[in-house]
């Protein structure tokens, strides 16, 4: 009887997929990649046609071995890794290990590993895309080229074991210009007015909102024209204006990719975008499920594309049926907006069977795993669901010339939010309109509320934003998402408090030189250009030796140019006026992973180490101590008085010694503005420029 061999990734996939197999085949594991360039160079002569120079991976020489072995026994091979272009390189780098016996290899994948996909798959077996190879081999040499060129730059002007990456430069890009934004906001003022109102002598009331003047002029920018306002309609009558009904369709949410279960993950679950991946993974590779042994019970989860297999739509559309009504199940494929391409080698992730119900297999799951799974669960059959559709009412009211308005809307047909809602979905109390108004209704005044608002900044990245951003900006790949963020952060680049995302000292330094001196490198549009490029190097339309070719002679001038001009910002160590306490010498500022710091300069016989205590030449404006540079328990920088805990006065900006002449109290700098640090006060001026 003939013996085949079914070479995968990972050993847990190794039991799953060896039950859906008959006695006569073996299934292995390579863990991962067996060849890769040497660590010890860059792997590869751009003077001699980009041949890459691949290596055993050292510790996986008796993986080789054993696979060796196995091969030897075996009349077919099948090389079954991951669907994606990393899994058709580590297949592509097996043939190149493995193929000294001229035994017949075959590449096979599979987006689910349930019975039925992996014995398909075995049908459609084919060979090696290497149009999908090279196109990993070109992301993996430029992301060498990167990083084997820049980083010693970053060890000279900055600190030894800094790394520079060509998406995690980008991304470090990204969050540096959000946090430049948000340090020059100025905040603005605005005042709303909310009109408490009845109708037809009603108790229940409803809100109207101030909506314009007779001029149709719609912002109250002061606290004088709020109360002329007020003044002009306190005992004015509030006439219906305006009454439109109608209907309104609320479209069923996108099963999920990786970005959009990612984010989901992130805001829902509270899950890093690691820690999503890795419980995803689990559940793709495979999880012993009680009566029913391993099972994949998730499809594959790296994609970018919402597409669903017809089997699914059709198993979908059955479930749905018969649990919740045939009102409820939709036709066709849900589609996508975005115009952006979309790599839909694989489907959406969605559970591999419909009826496998997340409270079916609770007690088969850990707590992350079913939180994970009950989520893409939910969204997925959400997916095959029709729309919610809403009754709705909006109305204007005449206030002696001022317009308020209202609005309302209730659900007629609760749709796919049968299933899955989020914290997005219309909440609101002005029930009172749909039920009891009309031309004629008569409006009663309760009360009037007026408040003061300020515009505010940008939010903080989160890594959830983070990923959107990326995403719609063309950096990366489902696959770089999580690995490109944990980089950064593993680096201390980026500093985490609760969800937000900040820049440490360390990330600015870092961020700064590659502004300056690989602006390409660092370029939003020139690195998503490069992401497309190895897109069409995957469809076979360009060379991948071509893209090396034209960007390394750039980059190469780039850093001879930067190793002459940036000798100058190389950080030394300076010497202040603190004595070390233990040896007498005066100590000086150091650069570490969290800032700067004092050290003795004895190291190594003498290790003394204080907080350097940076002054910024300004008094506290509540008790006149020096006002310093101060880190939070994460990290991140603000401006705090020398005399904590006795003086608690704090600021995220800068302060300057300079007063607010609307005040009196202290000013910061916002950018290229100085700003009262009292928003209230509103008082902005341009910053003089003192270079």
């Amino acid at each position: 009887m003939a013996k085949y061999l079914v070479i995968v990734e990972s050993p847990a996939k190794v039991k799953t997929i060896k039950k859906f197999l008959g006695s006569n085949y073996e299934v292995v594991a390579s863990q991962g990649h067996i060849r890769d360039l040497p660590k010890s160079r860059m792997g590869f002569d751009p003077e001699n046609g980009f041949e890459p120079q691949y290596i055993t991976i050292r510790g996986k020489g008796d993986i080789l071995a054993k696979l060796r072995k196995e091969v030897k026994k075996a009349d077919k091979i099948y090389l079954a890794t991951d669907p994606d272009r990393e899994g058709e390189a580590i297949s592509w780098h097996l043939l190149e290990a493995l193929k000294k016996d001229n035994k017949p290899f075959y590449r096979i994948t599979f987006n689910e590993i349930t019975k039925n996909a992996v014995k398909e798959s075995l049908k459609n077996a084919r060979d090696i895309d290497m149009n999908l190879v090279d196109a990993q081999q070109a992301r993996r040499m430029l992301d060498r080229m990167v990083g084997y060129r820049i980083s010693p730059l970053l060890w000279a002007k900055v600190k030894r074991g800094l790394s520079a990456g060509r998406v995690q430069s980008v991304a470090l890009r990204i969050i540096c210009d959000r946090e430049d934004e948000i340090s020059a906001f100025i905040p603005k003022e605005y005042w709303t007015l909310e009109a408490k109102l009845s109708v037809d002598g009603n108790k229940k009331t409803f809100v109207a909102s101030y909506y314009s003047d007779k001029d149709g002029n719609k912002e109250i920018n002061s606290k004088e024209e709020a109360d002329r306002i007020e003044k002009h309609i306190k005992s004015a009558e509030y006439k219906v204006k305006e009454v439109k009904r109608g209907q309104r369709t609320r479209k069923a949410t996108l099963p999920f990719t990786t970005s959009t279960l990612q984010q989901e993950a992130s805001k829902v679950l509270n899950f890093a975008t690691s820690k999503t991946m890795r419980v995803a993974q689990s559940l793709y590779e495979g999880v012993d499920i009680k009566g029913q042994g391993t099972v994949g019970i998730i499809t594959y989860l790296r994609t970018d594309s919402t597409r669903v297999s017809d089997e699914a739509v059709k198993s979908a559309s059955e479930y749905i049926t018969a649990v919740y009504g045939a009102e409820y199940a939709a036709e066709g494929q849900a589609e996508s907006s975005k115009g952006k391409k979309i790599q839909d080698a694989h489907e959406a992730i969605r559970p591999t069977d419909i009826s496998r119900t997340p409270d079916s297999i609770k007690n088969s799951l850990s707590k992350d795993e079913f939180k994970l799974y009950n989520l893409i669960w939910k969204r997925f059959v959400a997916s095959r669901m029709n729309q919610a559709v809403y009754d709705t009412v909006s109305l204007k009211l005449d206030v002696s010339g001022y317009v308020f308005s209202s609005a309302a809307s209730a659900v007629k047909f609760d749709g796919f939010l049968k299933v899955y809602s989020d914290s997005d979905d219309d909440k609101d109390g002005n029930g009172v309109l749909l039920k009891a108004l009309n031309d004629n209704s008569k409006i009663g005044f309760v009360s009037l509320d007026k408040k003061q608002h300020f515009t505010q900044p940008p939010a903080h990245y989160t890594e959830a934003s983070l990923v959107r951003a990326l995403e719609e900006l063309g950096i990366g790949r489902p696959s770089t998402y999580a690995p490109t963020i944990t980089t950064i952060i593993a680096r201390r680049y980026i500093l985490k408090e609760q969800k937000n995302l900040f820049v440490s000292e360390l990330g600015e330094a870092v961020n700064k030189i590659m502004k300056d001196a690989f602006p390409s490198i660092v370029d939003v549009n020139f690195t998503a250009t490069f992401e497309n490029l190895l897109d069409s190097v995957g469809d076979g339309e360009v060379d991948w030796k071509t893209v090396l070719e034209n960007f390394y002679p750039d980059l190469d001038e780039a850093v001879k140019k930067a190793e002459e001009e940036l000798e100058h910002v190389e950080i030394k160590d300076e010497e202040t006026d603190v004595v070390c306490e233990k040896c007498g010498r005066k100590m000086v500022i150091k650069y570490g992973a969290y800032g700067k710091f004092l050290a003795c300069p004895g190291f190594p016989e003498c290790q003394n180490t204080l907080p350097f205590l940076e002054k910024i030449g300004v008094k506290c404006p509540d008790c006149g101590k020096d006002l310093i540079v101060r880190k939070t328990k994460k990290g991140r920088r603000y401006y705090g008085c020398e005399g904590y805990p006795d003086c608690e006065f704090m600021s995220w900006n800068m302060p300057v010694n300079e007063k607010c002449p609307r005040c009196g109290k202290i000013l910061v700098k916002k950018g290229n503005k100085l700003s009262c640090i009292d928003q209230e006060c509103g008082f902005v001026k341009e910053a003089e420029n003192k270079d």
